[in-house]
């Protein structure tokens, strides 16, 4: 055998053994794919999404669609060839996975911020909905998400309000969690919520969690409704991105016709009680998601607009939105005629 032919035998488990671990080993960074779309004016798992009780609702046309993305979960392997095709794809985005996740942050964690974020998200939208609606909405502490297993679990539920913890009101999360910590080893703390506008009362026994004496809850922003407003379960679907197009459907099923006159309608912000419409990671993959569901017009926060013009939104209109109170314009107008002059990423 000539030594170039023996070179190349030798060479050759070499040159397989590269390519196995491009195809095998993971690479550090995560992927973001356009995910599906939800029409919050419908059902998620044969359930009404936006429920109302003790205000008249009204029936509503067209689609007010949700965004979502896939994105590369903490424990998820990627490996160089998933790596390029999403860097070569317009419709995908690639980041370090530092720049989206913390170093020791896992699965399980992800979907518990995805959770609380998603409860916040809604209580927000409820609030900013029925403000801009005229009614009066009182903010006040409520539960933002309940560990699975902890002492609290089947005793408080998302969404309730506190009203007093260990026989006295309280009205900061750090409250809760003195009293919750100063309870003695054994003993049950008595805790009153409001749920479904009732008193309710529960007594919890904590236990030490991680070294901490804890009943696993989360409080925060909550909020008293003059009545009552519900946004279903949509899944493992979490985060805070579609509190703006949850708004929209509120208003929409609260007063009479089509907000979107028949249309179909999507798009995506966080917003705050007050109706002011803040940015969101992945727009680009939720505008595509949003094309490819069908939408004629995607609300974009204002802050993402940059962002949004690099996304094959083909014949999708964008419009650039900073408050509830705008985006709603918006939809009214265009419902009212498609061609209509709307605000736009462009003018920026």
């Amino acid at each position: 055998m000539s030594p170039r032919k023996r070179a190349g035998v030798i060479a050759l488990p070499v040159l397989l053994a590269m390519w196995l671990a491009a195809v095998l080993l993971p690479v550090p960074y995560v992927t973001y794919r356009p995910g599906p779309t939800v029409d919050v004016l419908g059902k998620f798992d044969g359930k009404q999404i936006i429920t109302v009780d003790g205000k008249p609702s009204y029936p509503t046309g067209g689609e007010l669609r949700m965004t979502t993305v896939y994105v590369t979960q903490p424990g998820g392997k990627l490996t160089l060839f998933q790596a390029m095709k999403a860097w070569l794809s317009p419709e995908e985005a690639i980041y370090p996975r530092e720049a989206v996740y913390r170093p020791d942050e896992t699965t399980e964690d992800t979907k518990r911020e995805g959770a609380i974020q998603m409860a916040s998200s809604q209580d927000g939208a409820i609030a900013a909905a029925l403000t801009e609606l005229g009614y009066p909405v009182k903010q006040e502490l409520g539960v933002l998400a309940v560990t699975e297993d902890a002492p609290a679990d089947g005793k408080l539920k998302v969404h309730d309000v506190f009203v007093k913890v260990g026989g006295e009101k309280v009205t900061s999360p750090q409250q809760v969690v003195d009293k919750v910590t100063g309870t003695p080893e054994g003993e049950s703390l008595e805790i009153v919520v409001r749920r479904d506008g009732e008193l309710v009362t529960v007594n919890v026994t904590p236990e030490l969690i991680d070294g901490v004496r804890r009943i696993g809850v989360t409080p925060g922003a909550g909020y008293s409704f003059p009545f009552e407003v519900k946004l279903g379960n949509l899944g493992d679907i979490g985060g805070p991105s579609a509190g703006t197009i949850f708004a929209l459907g509120i208003i929409d099923t609260l007063t009479p016709g089509e907000l979107t006159g028949g249309g179909e309608v999507a798009g995506t912000g966080e917003i705050d009680a007050a109706g002011d419409v803040g940015p969101i990671g992945g727009i680009q993959q939720k505008i595509v998601g949003a094309r490819n569901a069908g939408a004629d017009l995607f609300l974009v926060p204002a802050d993402n607009c940059a962002e949004a013009l690099g996304a094959p939104n083909g014949d999708m209109r964008l419009a650039r939105i900073e408050t509830l109170h705008e985006a709603r314009e918006i939809v009214t107008d265009w419902a009212a005629d498609h061609d209509t002059k709307l605000p736009s990423c462009e003018a920026e």
